[in-house]
């Protein structure tokens, strides 16, 4: 008997099938290749949805799985348009949900994370600046989007990112705009906008932990690089 079936997983108990694992546990309890096997529905002949699931994000991390078009989503071995067409509702309506600061998000612990909780910056014509304020626990409050335009001491003064940071009792703030040139390098004006930024912060004992700049393609992060 063919241990593959394109509409389930044979082999696992049902306790630990995703979608009765989420019932079962909560979505918190499941791994990142069983939430997308729950959305993909089922695989193809030959292929359970969780290997395809897995295969999908060896070859798209989730930090990156966000971004893809739909022609990108649709040319996935087991995702066909339908399937696609799920993936990008679901997605899209992730992003607006972070992007609005609706509930905890998961712990920051590196660069990387921040990516999906910005991840409509790195489509951006114009250079957006945005505050994402943290507990003492490196969980994500909420997203405070401070300006738009090129950056300089006039848009983004201190008092529009540690306000709302004093409000929703921060502990810290992560730093994120985006490069539309597609050119992460940074320049004069935001070396030294980081730098007020982080001693203000230190005046006001909210911690800056990183400023990231963003691109479609590629990202910085501050901190990484020894910036400050």
């Amino acid at each position: 008997m063919n241990r593959h079936n394109k509409s389930g997983i044979s082999g696992l108990a049902k306790l630990d099938m995703p979608r009765e694992k989420l019932s079962a546990r909560g979505p918190e309890a499941l791994k990142d290749e069983e939430l997308l096997a729950i959305l993909l529905g089922t695989g193809y002949e030959g292929k359970n949805v969780l290997e395809v699931s897995k295969a999908i994000l060896r070859k798209h991390p989730k930090e990156k799985l966000l971004d893809l078009t739909f022609q990108e989503l649709t040319s996935l071995k087991g995702v066909g348009q339908a399937k696609a067409a799920t993936l990008m509702a679901g997605f899209e309506l992730a992003k607006r949900a972070l992007n609005r600061g609706v509930g905890i998000l998961p712990a920051i612990s590196k660069p990387a994370d921040v990516l999906p909780l910005v991840a409509d910056l790195r489509e951006k014509r114009k250079e957006h600046f945005v505050a994402l304020l943290l507990n003492a626990r490196n969980q994500v409050l909420h997203r405070e989007d401070v300006s738009v335009g090129s950056l300089n001491a006039s848009l983004v003064h201190p008092r529009e990112v540690f306000s709302p940071a004093v409000e929703r009792a921060a502990a810290a703030v992560i730093l994120v705009h985006n490069h539309p040139s597609g050119d992460v390098t940074p320049s004069r004006d935001d070396l030294d906008l980081t730098d007020r930024l982080v001693k203000a912060g230190q005046i006001m004992g909210i911690d800056v932990l990183d400023h990231l700049i963003v691109a479609k393609q590629a990202f910085l992060s501050f901190k990484e690089r020894g910036l400050f």
